[in-house]
């Protein structure tokens, strides 16, 4: 362990964690208090925890993440990616949840864990380590608004942010590689499309998350050949032209992207 490390390094011979005790050092020997109870949590710092929630969505032909604008110190009027401080009785998954709920009003999101960022200088009030948080969604059924520690809430391009509070633009440039990455091997991109989509709006997806022109032909091809998509049999019309085919997502074929 870590900390036996330290206690060997400082000369003193530290507590094992509870996990590594055997069972024989729970039970009292001649009434003397086992290791159990002898093991002084005061004896290492404490870092706090939060959770950040970063949440991203297509608006106007545009990748777009959620920020809320900070009420206080540290970094008062500045923008940040939603979060807070956990409680010591409640899960890390049930604090981003609650996080975004009180900041934001948005509720019922998948989240799927990200990334831990932990430099000891991240955060100017004390030791803070962070787990971010990261969903995609359809922004259109969200109703925002700002809870009591932030004046605004709203959706920035990830291509044009503003100066973010703490290390959230290192945050932001994670979460959208990794995105980029998930989309060769993950269906996660059809998170950000109605239930019936053209290929013309899939190939949209793709473009505007990997920040570039796509050869459509290439790309048809490419997600054809996985059968991922099933023809819905309907069609749409796209400007003036000739109406196109309306798929779905095909989740018995998901293992072939």
């Amino acid at each position: 362990m870590e900390e036996q490390s330290d206690a060997t390094r400082n000369g003193t011979s530290g507590p094992p964690g509870l996990h590594e005790l055997p069972h024989e050092s729970f039970v009292p020997v001649n009434g003397q208090p086992s290791e159990a109870e002898q093991y002084d949590v005061n004896q290492y710092e404490r870092p706090s925890v939060t959770v950040d929630v970063l949440m991203m969505s297509l608006r106007q032909r545009d990748l777009q993440t959620l920020l809320i604008k900070r009420r206080s110190w540290p970094y008062e009027d500045m923008w940040a990616i939603p979060g807070g401080f956990i409680n010591m009785n409640e899960s890390l998954e049930s604090a981003a949840k609650r996080e975004l709920q009180e900041e934001t009003g948005v509720q019922d999101v998948y989240l799927e864990q990200l990334y831990t960022f932990g430099d000891p200088g991240r955060d100017p009030r004390t030791r803070v380590i962070t787990v971010v948080y990261f969903a995609l969604l359809d922004s259109e059924r969200l109703q925002l608004r700002a809870a009591s520690d932030a004046t605004e809430v709203g959706w920035f391009s990830v291509y044009e942010l503003p100066q973010l509070a703490f290390d959230h633009q290192e945050i932001v440039d994670y979460a959208l590689n990794r995105l980029r990455n998930k989309l060769e091997y993950t269906t996660i991109a059809f998170n950000l499309l109605p239930e019936q989509f053209t290929l013309r709006e899939l190939q949209r997806v793709y473009e505007i998350i990997l920040h570039k022109r796509l050869d459509k032909r290439n790309f048809r091809k490419k997600i054809v050949s996985t059968n991922i998509l099933e023809d819905t049999g309907a069609k749409k019309m796209e400007g003036t032209h000739r109406p196109a085919r309306l798929y779905r997502f095909n989740p018995a074929a998901e293992h072939k992207l």
